[in-house]
C-alpha cells in the first residue's frame, strides 16, 4: 500500500520538512504534496501566467485562482490530508485547506497547539485525529501501516 499525503496550510516554518523527515526515517511509503512554498511565486504566479494585472487587488485574485487549482487537483489525489495551525501567523490558507478537505471527504489529520483548542474546536471535530506535534501526525500514518 502506498498513501498520498497532502500537506495543507502555512507556508513560513518547516513542519513539512520535519513530516518528511520523520517519515522518511519510519521508511513510510508516502508521496507528499502542498501548496507552493516559494511565496513570492505563489504571489506573483497570476501575472506570471496571465499578465500584468491592473492592480493589487487583480493581481491577487489572479494568483488565488491558479492557487486554488493547484490545491484542490492536488488534495483530490490525496488518500490524507494534514493540516498545521501554529502559533505565529493568520491561519487563514489552513483553515480554508481543512475544510476543502472534509469537504471533498478527504480524512483530516489535524495539527494545533493545545492553546488553539478553543478556536479550531469545531473543525476538530471533523477530524479524524488532532494532535499537537508533526511527530504525533507522522506517528499516526505509521500507525496505518501496522499489521499486528
Amino acid at each position: 500500500m502506498h498513501i498520498n499525503v497532502y500537506l495543507a496550510g502555512q507556508i513560513h516554518d518547516d513542519w513539512r520538512t520535519e513530516i518528511k523527515q520523520e517519515a522518511e526515517k519510519k521508511k513510510l511509503p508516502l508521496s507528499f504534496f502542498g501548496p507552493m512554498e516559494n511565496h513570492d511565486r505563489s504571489d506573483n504566479i497570476g501575472e506570471e501566467i496571465l499578465g500584468k494585472q491592473a492592480d493589487p487587488i487583480a493581481k491577487d485574485e489572479a494568483a488565488s485562482q491558479l492557487n486554488n487549482l493547484r490545491t484542490r487537483l492536488l488534495m483530490e489525489k490525496s488518500d490524507v490530508v494534514i493540516a498545521k495551525f501554529g502559533e505565529s501567523y493568520k491561519q487563514w490558507n489552513s483553515a480554508m485547506d481543512a475544510s476543502a478537505a472534509v469537504t471533498l471527504g478527504k480524512p483530516l489529520i489535524l495539527i494545533r497547539p493545545k492553546n488553539l483548542h478553543h478556536p479550531l474546536k469545531e473543525l476538530s471535530e471533523r477530524a479524524q485525529v488532532t494532535v499537537e506535534t508533526a511527530e504525533q501526525a507522522v506517528k499516526c500514518l505509521a500507525y496505518l501501516f501496522e499489521t499486528d
